[in-house]
């Protein structure tokens, strides 16, 4: 009887032996498994991307490793408000502006340190102690103004440029404008925003907060772009436009002011500048460009087939450079729109072509209350698209698109393609 009790006790450790070691596996295999996630962690946050952007409001720490809930902000409303009002009417008083990006008043004069004590304290893009240098150009912007200019004037945009060295982190802070022009005729004045485009690529565009109400809207927004290497920046040119917002309609642009950063040195420090918004794009209204549209009435299905074909001559959208069109037509019936489409977007290119074709189910047995409305516009991203031209076709409609549609009204089931001026949009 022992050597059966032997082999019971020998059956009954090979369970527990091999639990035990799946035990060792699962542990080892984990461990692992969580060191190769830290090790590719590392290693991702080691690595800049290049054209890093991060979007700063006022007072809020810049740097991506300082972001948390702590956010530090500036002084108190008051004693800034206080501050401002003693100050000078001045065109370039914010010379005197002694805040750091972050919004921090320093209460000692602080010293360049080295990288480990920028990583000790609360992290500043420059010191305080480094020059604070005027562009020439910013002086002669405020007096070199034709006299057509003069008539109408449409604000002034304060800026400032910095570049840190330490981060390879191109600023740029939008400061504030002053003397805007009233958009809103009821209320007598304006709720503006500012778009801003780094050229010649056009891949960056950001936008401010829309400011209610006001002529004179402090912004005091930081844009940063990391991993933009310094002689690279000297190929760079920075495009801002200034909108006004409109709830019910396409926003007013106000005007545009254009920086081109050559013979620009940010090295020194932090450089201020001044520029007059001037009207945006005056070659533009000279002329939309032209648009190629095919359309056909069919009589015994009551359905109307538009194709869109070409667009040519399509002006720059502003002086970032070429748009990036597309159509949008809608059908009205009686001035009530009953039905949208709108073609592909086609990149950088004053001369698409679309071949796109729609058909439109028409509610009426003839197409005397019936017009169709064709838009190009230019696509952009995160903002509304801004309309580069419009042609309407109708009985009503004046000029070639009312004899267009004559000529549909005339020969039903007939293709009949025309080249269109467009007009103002």
């Amino acid at each position: 009887m022992a050597p059966i009790t032997t082999s019971r006790v020998e059956f009954d450790e090979i369970p527990t032996v091999v639990g035990i070691f799946s035990a060792f596996g699962l542990v080892f295999t984990v461990s692992l498994f969580a060191w190769i996630c830290c090790q590719r962690r590392s290693a991702k946050s080691n690595k800049t991307p290049p054209y890093k952007f991060v979007h700063v409001l006022k007072g809020v720490d810049i740097y991506p490793e300082n972001l948390s809930s702590k956010k530090k902000f500036g002084g108190d409303d008051k004693s800034e408000a206080k501050r401002k009002a003693a100050l000078p009417n001045l065109s370039l008083h914010l010379d005197l502006e002694k805040r750091d990006l972050n919004g921090n008043f320093p209460k000692t004069n602080p010293k360049a340190g080295s990288s480990s004590d920028l990583e000790n304290v609360t992290p500043k893009l420059f010191p305080e102690t480094e020059k604070e240098a005027v562009s020439p150009e910013s002086l002669k912007s405020s007096t070199s103004l034709t006299s057509e200019e003069k008539q109408e004037k449409l604000g002034t945009l304060f800026l400032s440029l910095e570049y840190n060295f330490e981060k390879k982190a191109f600023v740029v802070n939008i400061k504030e404008a002053q003397g805007l022009p009233a958009m809103d005729e009821q209320s007598m004045t304006s709720d503006p925003y500012i778009k801003m485009t780094i050229l010649p690529k056009k891949k960056h565009k950001v936008k401010t907060r829309v400011l209610r109400k006001t002529l004179d809207p402090v912004f005091d927004e930081t844009f940063t772009f990391y991993g933009v290497p310094y002689p690279h920046i000297q190929e760079l040119s920075l495009h801002f436009t200034v909108l006004s917002f409109d709830r019910f309609s396409r926003d007013d642009v106000i005007g545009e002011v254009l920086v081109p950063l050559s013979g620009i040195e940010l090295s020194d420090g932090k450089m201020l500048m001044t520029r007059e918004i001037i009207k945006r794009n005056a070659k533009k209204s000279s002329g939309r460009g032209e648009l190629l549209v095919s359309l056909c009435y069919q009589s015994t299905t009551n359905t109307l087939t538009v194709v869109v074909l070409k667009a040519r001559h399509l002006p720059k959208s502003d002086v970032s450079g070429l748009s990036d069109p597309y159509v949008k037509v809608n059908l009205y019936h009686a001035k009530k729109r009953i039905s949208k489409k709108k073609t592909h977007v086609k990149k950088c290119t004053p001369n698409a072509v679309f071949n796109e074709l729609f058909v439109f189910d028409i509610p009426c047995e003839s197409l005397e209350e019936i017009s169709v409305e064709f838009l190009v516009l230019d696509s952009e991203r995160g903002s509304r698209n801004e309309v580069i031209g419009r042609l309407v076709l109708g009985a009503t409609a004046e000029g070639s698109g009312g004899g267009h549609w004559k000529e549909i009204c005339d020969f039903p089931r007939r293709q009949i393609a025309k080249w269109h001026m467009l007009c103002d949009g």
